[in-house]
């Protein structure tokens, strides 16, 4: 599936916009020339530059390509069946990981596509284990990033 520059570029635009938008309410730091809104204002400037340009050569080649183009993966029940349980993984992850937590949640959502995509159980469900625990520590432990505990609040470490 391919879809026009054009409504690339709008997606980054908008995405960029709401990026820089948004950033302009976190605090500044006192005594300090730039705080918390100084990296997420540059990446937005930069996504909302780099979507003008999408837009502008969407526009350009319109003739060439129409808005959307199917790949030959959308004939296929398998591809289209897997873009959905992606998708659907997404969706879970969001809705059920405060609530979960990110560890059972992410061991789930992993053993689940990867014996969707060919995996046998056991080791999927070793490899998941082990790297939603590595995941989880590298965010937790070393970028300080609270990931969600969930049902495992009472094991929080």
């Amino acid at each position: 599936m391919r879809f026009n520059d054009a409504i690339i570029g709008v997606v980054l635009l908008v995405f960029g916009t709401t990026i820089v938008v948004h950033s302009r309410s976190f605090p500044g730091l006192p005594g300090q020339n730039y705080g918390p809104a100084f990296f997420p204002t540059i990446i937005g400037v930069a996504l909302a530059i780099c979507g003008v340009i999408f837009v502008v050569q969407g526009i350009l080649k319109r003739r060439e390509a129409g808005l959307v183009t199917l790949g030959e993966w959308t004939s296929s029940p398998r591809h289209r069946a897997n873009f959905v349980i992606i998708i659907a993984a997404l969706l879970v992850y969001v809705l059920v990981s405060d609530f979960v937590g990110f560890v059972p949640t992410g061991i789930a959502i992993t053993t689940v596509l990867m014996v969707r995509f060919g995996v046998r159980v056991w080791p999927a469900l070793a490899m998941a284990t082990i790297s939603t625990l590595v995941i989880h520590t590298a965010f937790y432990k070393f970028l300080l990033v609270p990931l969600p505990w969930g049902l495992l609040e009472p094991m929080a470490w």
